[in-house]
């Protein structure tokens, strides 16, 4: 089984082979899931190959963000590049990129960003050109060995670093609560902020990091291909271990050997460690902390600014660096010069105190492992690629309007209005189909955002898929695409009989799109836009607070999944006639779990196009925004 391991900057591809991996990860200036990592000039990128290649190891190179349309070509000139210098995959999640390169030789590997999680959706691989899946982290062991079973392609699993609270492709949080998109590479890391549920505060949305190495051999043994370690904005010296650990464990080194590996890795960065799903879905969460804190090595009472070594769990030496902890506060950290007692060289109050190990003298010697920095250098040089773009002909219209439903309250409050109806599966359904067809009104099932299974009952109905695996499994009927599909460009496939937007997307993006595009599209409009979705079990329906005091609400869907809404709604009703004149086949309005008395009034209001009824629904609301329509992503 390959060992894939991170590459951030010159030395850690240094450190990851030297590691004993069998291929590494890395990425570009532009177009990568991790834009602060260091990353690598085209130049950089020819000798990252070239050393590797001579060391017997692979490179596969991230191209895995949205794209959008004015970036294309670049984006596909870049492509090129790579399989010119035999770069051995090109990771990407865009799928109107994929489209555009699919004449090209260098294998593709799906990211994790695009979602996929089903038997289904290695099967739209297989036939869309794409060697391997990188499959979302959020199955359990049980559904990894049902999916992978019979895969005609490669697959790849995570088995270490950061776990993202929210399904992997389908994150708003930072993008819209802070303006920077984690599916344009730059993530802010709003997940490891300190939250309010009710009464308590805590770390609500920041899991553990992954440790899998017990699970290899099991992974191995249902015919994974490659397991991924994460930690590409890490240090070199976390790469070198990471990647020691699970390749001493791949040769089946004895346990004892890797044990003194891991400690060291667990030293160098720790925020808490968990198996991930792979042993079924729970919490992952560490709600006391989300900053690196080392190895716990355990508590100790402090009395005068003394306290007793011995008293820990784990073994300290002498010249291990450690660190005080008191609650999430830091209180100070410094070396251990002799074993016993220990003096904190700072002022500190008695109490009881949490001790991790910050430092180990063995790290130092990684760097002369490592050595130094390998000089990446390249002669090649990028072709320009200008593709032969299209207008489509799209007339001035007055969108349809589709509107999302979960009950039949709300249903036969707007099916007045409606040209079409997304209805959430539920014990309902059924009735609100009929409904909907008594009033010659389209009706879709809004399917579950994450399913391993495709064994959902959903009759003859069309559906609304939020995945290129229900995109597929459900090619039979009419398929309606959602914003969870990330269509960020005009090369997104027209195979589904309708596609809705990206949320991260400007006016000017939407109009080029409705230009250059020749399916049909919506444009959602009002609602409030769901910011994350989560197998994690721990957390409850209600409302999450921040620290600038908004309030997100959380809801529990049938299917085990939790979803995080904005605090307030996207409200682009002063802007219809600006869509309309664009030719926008249809707009989106979510009413799920909103009050009849609100679905009323906002159907009214998109229904009789009257524009003066925002400072109603503003005030219904509470507050509204407008999304990015009038700024986008960087």
């Amino acid at each position: 089984m390959e060992i894939l391991s991170p590459a951030g900057s010159p030395e850690g591809l240094a450190a990851s082979i030297k590691g004993g991996c069998d291929a590494v990860y890395l990425g570009g200036n532009a177009f990568g899931a991790r834009a602060f990592s260091k990353n690598f000039s085209d130049a950089e990128i020819e000798g990252a190959v070239n050393y590797a290649h001579d060391r017997g190891v692979k490179v596969y190179v991230t191209v895995n963000t949205l794209i959008k349309d004015s970036e294309m070509d670049d984006a596909v000139s870049f492509v090129r590049f790579l399989d010119d210098i035999d770069a051995d995959a090109v990771l990407i999640q865009d799928l109107g990129l994929l489209g555009q390169i699919g004449n090209l030789d260098i294998r593709k590997h799906a990211s994790t960003q695009m979602g996929i999680h089903s038997a289904s959706g290695l099967e739209w691989c297989s036939e869309n050109g794409i060697d391997r899946a990188v499959l979302a982290r959020e199955l359990t062991f049980e559904e990894l060995s049902s999916v992978v079973k019979g895969s005609k392609i490669e697959t790849e699993v995570f088995v270490q670093g950061a776990m993202c609270y929210c399904i992997s492709g389908g994150c708003l949080l930072s993008s819209l609560a802070g303006g920077r998109s984690g599916n344009r590479g730059q993530c802010a890391q709003p997940c490891r902020k300190s939250y309010t549920i009710g009464e308590k505060e805590g770390f609500f949305l920041s899991n553990a990091d992954l440790y899998g190495v017990d699970w290899l051999e099991r992974l191995k043994s249902i015919g994974v291909s490659a397991v991924k370690i994460e930690g590409r904005m890490r240090s070199h010296a976390y790469a070198y271990l990471a990647t020691k650990v699970y390749s001493m464990a791949d040769r089946g080194c004895p346990e004892e050997e890797i044990e003194k590996t891991s400690d060291l890795l667990k030293t160098v960065f720790n925020r808490g460690f968990c198996d991930g799903y792979l042993p079924g879905i729970s919490s992952l969460v560490q709600p006391g902390y989300a900053d690196n804190r080392g190895y716990f090595l355990g508590s100790v009472r402090v009395i005068e600014k003394k306290f007793d070594l011995s008293g820990l769990k784990e073994q300290v030496n002498v010249r291990d660096g450690i660190s005080i902890f008191k609650g999430k506060d830091k209180i100070g950290g410094f070396k251990i010069s002799s074993l016993g007692k220990a003096t904190a060289p700072f002022r500190i109050e008695d109490g009881v105190y949490d001790i991790y190990r910050t430092y180990d003298p063995r790290i130092d010697e990684i760097k002369n492992i490592v050595g130094k920095a390998p000089e990446l250098r390249g002669k090649g040089a990028r072709n320009k690629c200008m593709r032969d773009i299209r207008k489509t002909v799209r007339r001035p219209r007055d969108p349809e309007l589709s509107f999302y439903v979960g009950s039949l309250k709300v249903l036969d409050t707007v099916i007045g209005y409606a040209d079409r109806i997304y209805y959430d599966l539920n014990e309902s359904t059924s009735a609100a189909g009929k409904i909907c067809a008594d009033n010659s009104v389209e009706f879709a099932v809004n399917l579950p955002r994450f399913r391993p299974q495709m064994d959902l009952e959903v009759s003859d109905h069309d559906v609304m898929v939020n995945t290129p695996d229900q995109m597929y499994h459900y090619s039979d009927r009419r398929r309606y695409g959602s914003h969870h599909m990330n269509m960020f460009n005009s090369d997104f496939p027209a195979v589904m009989h309708q596609t809705t937007l990206s949320a991260e997307l400007s006016k000017r993006e939407i109009e080029y799109i409705a230009e250059h595009h020749a399916g049909r599209i919506e444009v959602m409009v009002f609602g409030r836009t769901e910011l994350m979705c989560t197998r994690d079990a721990g957390i409850a329906a209600g409302v999450l607070g921040d620290e600038l005091e908004h309030e997100f609400p959380v809801y529990r869907d049938g299917f085990g999944l939790a979803h995080l809404l904005n605090s307030s709604d996207l409200l682009l009703l002063p802007y219809m006639s600006e869509l309309s004149s664009m030719g926008i086949d249809s707009v989106g309005i979510d009413l799920r779990k909103r009050p009849v008395s609100l679905a009323k009034t906002v159907a009214e209001a998109y229904g009789n196009k009257d524009i003066g009824m925002k400072g109603r629904i503003t005030e219904m609301c509470g507050s509204i925004n407008y999304g990015h329509y009038l700024r986008g992503v960087n």
